[in-house]
């Protein structure tokens, strides 16, 4: 359980104590596209959660943080006056159990000890990967584009070099440890006199304290500074896709690599088209003659317009292809098509002229309709019979 006074990491991030690496890495995810300071712009109580949702998953997506962390509760410095058995075992607070780990560990070539801990500490460590959602049109996913982005990363302090000491002093051997990041205390149980194996509590398991941190980072090594990535969108990108851009992620730890840049895609919908796949949707509407003798119709794409051959006789609600005017396929394989959905326009409101000659025509298709008192001595007026 957390430390009094110490922050809960699972409740600001809402997962139980058992939550696997991907509940975690989910729930974070979530939290911080709600509480991301471009989603709310100016309000400082969605900026102070945004912090502490990025504070949570830095803990709790770090195996070795996780580990320090569920055990004492915190990350950090010792609590004052806390209990030196605080932690061990678990949730049930056995001081033994860690101890058992590390003596058949050493017995029976086990790890997971409170020694694996302590080495793990002093590691060079891999940096955390660092994920945000990327916007594009529907015009940028069909021609492929190239975006400029500022992520929010830590990145080694560039006053101290990374050491996390003010310049012109020096990182110092630990005095609790004498350097080892680990300490050992004499354990007395009904077994016997054992020795217990955890990581200092004095130097975090680095071996060495600062006593004059930087003011910069205050003595972390690291600042979180936004980092310029230039992304190139591949053309046929969809909502859903994920980008990976290696090692542009959180900087690593004691020369540990950096993790890396997921991006998951969304593509904004255009008021032209509809997307189906790799095939685009757009609507047509024509007047009864046009379907009825055919005619030629320009229709939009993304090259600009294409002439559209429409066949007489065309019917409401059909569909023509134009072939390879859809979007690209984003792993080759050429191109979708554009289909063109044809709707009728029926006019409100006809001129004289125009509902005598439907008139006629209906007459003359010997289907009945609505007609006006006279209709046939004004059609031989209109046509000099």
């Amino acid at each position: 359980m957390a430390t009094p006074g110490k922050k809960d990491y699972y409740d600001i991030l809402g997962v139980t104590r058992e939550a696997t690496p991907e509940d975690i890495k989910k729930a974070y995810r979530k939290m911080a596209r709600k509480y991301h300071p471009d989603a709310n712009p100016g309000n400082g109580d969605a900026e102070k959660k945004f912090k502490e949702i990025n504070e949570a998953y830095e803990v709790l997506n770090d195996p070795s943080k996780r580990a320090q962390y569920d055990q004492f509760g915190y990350v950090g410095d010792a609590p004052p006056g806390g209990n030196p058995f605080e932690g061990f075992g678990g949730a049930g607070g056995d001081p033994f159990g860690d101890l058992f780990g590390d003596l058949f560990g050493d017995l029976f070539g086990g790890g997971g000890g409170g020694r694996t801990r302590a080495q793990q500490a002093n590691a060079p460590r891999r940096g955390a990967d660092v994920e945000t959602t990327l916007t594009v049109t529907l015009e940028e996913a069909y021609r492929g584009a190239s975006r400029e982005l500022r992520i929010p990363r830590w990145e080694a302090c560039a006053r101290c070099g990374g050491t996390g000491a003010e310049p012109g002093t020096k990182v110092e051997t630990c005095p609790a440890c004498g350097g080892r990041g680990q300490v050992e205390q004499a354990v007395r149980t009904p077994f016997g006199q054992f020795v217990q194996v955890t990581p200092c509590v004095r130097c975090k398991g680095q071996g060495k304290v600062i006593s004059s941190p930087c003011k910069e980072c205050k003595g972390q090594g690291r600042v979180r500074v936004p980092h310029k990535v230039e992304v190139r969108i591949p053309p046929g990108i969809d909502t859903g896709t994920r980008l990976r851009m290696t090692g542009e992620g959180e900087a690593g730890f004691q020369g540990g690599p950096p993790g890396d840049l997921f991006l998951l895609v969304e593509v904004t919908p255009d008021p032209r088209f509809e997307r189906q796949g790799a095939d685009l949707h757009v609507r047509v509407n024509l007047a009864f003659p046009q379907v009825a003798l055919g005619c030629e119709v320009q229709v939009p794409t993304f090259d600009g317009p294409q002439t559209l051959e429409v066949p007489s006789g065309t019917q409401p609600g059909s569909v023509l292809r134009v072939r390879g005017k859809g979007m690209p396929r984003l792993r080759g394989g050429g191109r979708g098509d554009l289909l063109v959905h044809v709707r009728v326009e029926v006019p409100k409101n006809l001129t004289e002229r125009q509902r005598g000659l439907l008139e006629a025509l209906a007459q003359e298709m010997k289907v009945s309709v609505r007609q006006e008192e006279g209709i046939l001595e004004k059609l031989k007026g209109w046509f000099g019979g």
